[in-house]
């Protein structure tokens, strides 16, 4: 019996690092600190990119390193930042040594969490500095004595500006998300920000992207140090470990099915993409209405309102998340068994990029409708297989119940006694004959043979309409009548009778 158990044991965990390496964390010349962190995280073992970026920043090499989200990238520079900073012994107090920029609040946060668990025994201050944020007075006064600063690019160029952040120290820099930092809105920003650090062989500079874009390489040749450039392979994104399906259905059927197969399918929690905010807030109001808990994550929304949703959503308060794929790129919740592309991303990137947001095993749906089904072809060109289709039964479709709420919502309205106006109806048809009586005629400038009716012409003018004065000229004389008299014979001289 036991040596039936250690065989077993021995089989499930060569089932468990799958994704990991062979490599350990104390290989490697980090500080117990930060070991001690990673062992409380239960990190014991490198995914295959710490494995390749760790010796090299640790050397002092500039990385530039083509990854995914969900690869392990944010434990993997994390490390890399805090032994730096530990290990330096010029670094000075009071003025940040190392600088994290990422595109968006929610990344900020989501890093500077990681950052916080993970730097728990090193004693390092952090900050994080966005633009907008509710608590800045608190990070105004914490900065100055934070080692590692964490922001967007426009809150860091607000901090610089306004003298709170010195930069002059900084030894070691990341840029996370780069393809979307170096885009037409933020690469102005970008430039200028790099700018006022110094100089690229003065510090070490690690940088991650999905795409390495004409854009993101002119960075790399411009603003880093001869670096080393790391790449993660489509068989480590492991994409074939997800169960996937893809249903050709109609637009206005999409609803309908996705809310049997929330019905039918077995999850713990879900994500449902989506291509613009309006669309995440209807359809998650759509899924309320038909009793199921889901909420949709909107971009305009303020941060502690996104804080607070994700918060819930972590905490099993809510278990369908509508979001955008810009939103989706500060999730990382465990046991989400379930994403649903409502929409089709127009990419395979962005494909890959929600599967990964899945916990294997896990299940991958995808509608293909008459909008965006020409999408599928360069999706399934990146996977380099196709994408197994299913045909929807009948009994798939489930009744939209919202649906039917909203004419007695409408009716309500226009009831006596409630004190509220009826709706004002529509009038439709062309907008210039609202109104007007049209007829068919064969007359030339008609639309298709229609035209207002003309108004009866009168034959004759009425006798009671008044005539027409002629118009005076001022500048001519008045004809005189023949007979009549001039002004002069009219008039007598004074004093005749």
């Amino acid at each position: 019996m036991a040596d039936e158990t250690d065989v077993q044991e021995s089989t499930e965990r060569s089932k468990e690092p799958e994704r990991l390496t062979g490599i350990r964390f104390d290989d490697f010349a980090i500080p117990t600190e930060i070991l001690a962190g990673l062992k409380d995280l239960g990190n014991v073992y490198c995914t295959p990119i710490q494995a390749e970026i760790l010796p090299l920043v640790l050397a002092g090499k500039d990385v530039v390193c083509l990854a995914r989200t969900g690869s392990g990238k944010t434990a993997a520079f994390l490390v890399s930042l805090f032994a730096g900073v530990l290990s330096n012994p010029d670094r000075k107090t009071g003025i940040p040594s190392a600088l994290i920029v990422a595109p968006t609040q929610d990344l900020c946060l989501q890093i500077h969490e990681e950052a916080k668990s993970l730097g728990r025994y090193t004693g390092l201050d952090l900050a994080m500095v966005v633009r907008g944020q509710d608590d800045q007075g608190q990070s105004l006064a914490s900065h100055e004595n934070a080692a590692i600063v964490i922001g967007t690019p426009g809150g860091v160029i607000d901090f610089y500006k306004k003298g709170l952040l010195k930069t002059e120290g900084i030894k070691f820099l990341v840029i996370d998300e780069a393809e979307r930092l170096f885009t037409q809105r933020l690469a102005g920003d970008m430039r200028y920000l790099l700018r006022k650090l110094p100089h690229s062989r003065e510090r070490v500079s690690i940088l991650f992207s999905g795409v390495l874009s004409y854009r993101v390489l002119a960075v790399t040749y411009d603003f880093m140090n001869l670096p080393d450039f790391v790449t993660t392979t489509l068989d480590q994104v492991r994409t074939n470990d997800i169960d996937q399906a893809l249903f050709h259905v109609a637009s206005e059927e999409k609803l309908r099915l996705l809310l049997g197969l929330l019905q039918r399918e077995s999850w713990k929690r879900a994500l449902i993409f989506v291509n613009s905010g309006e669309e995440a807030e209807s359809l998650s109001q759509k899924l309320k209405d038909n009793g199921l808990p889901a909420e949709g994550v909107i971009g305009e929304w303020p941060q502690n309102k996104r804080r607070n949703l994700m918060a819930r959503f972590k905490g099993g308060k809510i278990k369908i998340l509508v979001t955008t794929d810009d939103l989706a790129r500060g999730i990382h919740v465990e046991d989400i068994t379930l994403a649903v592309n409502y929409r089709l991303p127009q990419d395979g990137e962005t494909y890959i990029r929600r599967l990964g947001r899945v916990t294997v095993p896990g299940r991958a749906i995808s509608f293909a409708s008459e909008g965006d089904a020409f999408f599928i072809e360069p999706i399934e060109q990146k996977l380099g297989y196709k994408i197994p289709v299913l045909w929807p039964q009948d009994d798939w479709f489930r009744e939209d119940q919202a649906g039917a709420a909203h004419p007695e919502i409408e009716e309500s309205r226009a009831e006596p006694g409630t004190g509220r106006k009826p709706p004002k109806e529509k009038k439709e048809g062309i907008p210039f004959l609202v109104g007007k009586k049209v007829v068919f005629s064969r007359e030339p400038g008609g639309v298709f043979g229609l035209a207002v009716e003309p108004k009866a012409e009168t034959l004759e003018e009425p006798a009671t309409m008044p005539q027409k004065r002629k118009k005076r000229h001022r500048g001519r004389p008045r004809k005189q009548k023949a007979g009549s008299k001039t002004p002069a014979e009219t008039m007598s001289p004074a004093g005749e009778a």
